[in-house]
């Protein structure tokens, strides 16, 4: 074989194809698109712990008492909550539970419950207005 064989030379094989349907996505129970994200008495909570922050503003000394109370009395339960009652996996559960622990543990009353009363208002406006039918 001095040469290279030619192309016509060589056996042709043909790979039969097979083509499949597409496959539905899969989601996560809980992650769905549609409605908040978070369960609204995660948000419940965050409002009132971060009442409390009224009894606090006067007394900063108390504030290395305060600070570290306040985030747990948040996170716990929202993760809890969020982990049980509203399916969320647990890195997504511990996320929002950080995020709303720390909103709560921000030394006045002034930074978390404009939030709490905004996810308060997100979570609860769909149930009273209503989802309009899907056609």
């Amino acid at each position: 074989m001095d040469k290279p064989p030619k192309i016509s030379e060589v056996p042709v094989s043909v790979a039969p194809v097979e083509v499949l349907p597409p496959q539905p996505a899969v989601r996560p129970l809980a992650a769905s698109l549609e409605g908040p994200p978070i369960h609204a008495l995660s948000a419940l909570i965050l409002v009132a712990v971060d009442m409390l922050w009224g009894l606090f503003d006067w007394m900063p000394a108390d504030w290395i008492v305060a600070i570290p109370s306040c985030f747990a009395a948040v996170f716990v339960p929202t993760f809890l909550i969020q982990r049980q009652l509203k399916q969320d996996s647990r890195g997504r559960a511990l996320t929002f539970a950080v995020i709303l622990g720390v909103l709560a543990a921000i030394p006045t009353f002034v930074t978390g419950t404009p939030v709490g009363l905004a996810l308060l208002a997100w979570t609860g406006l769909g149930k009273l207005l209503g989802k309009p039918p899907l056609r």
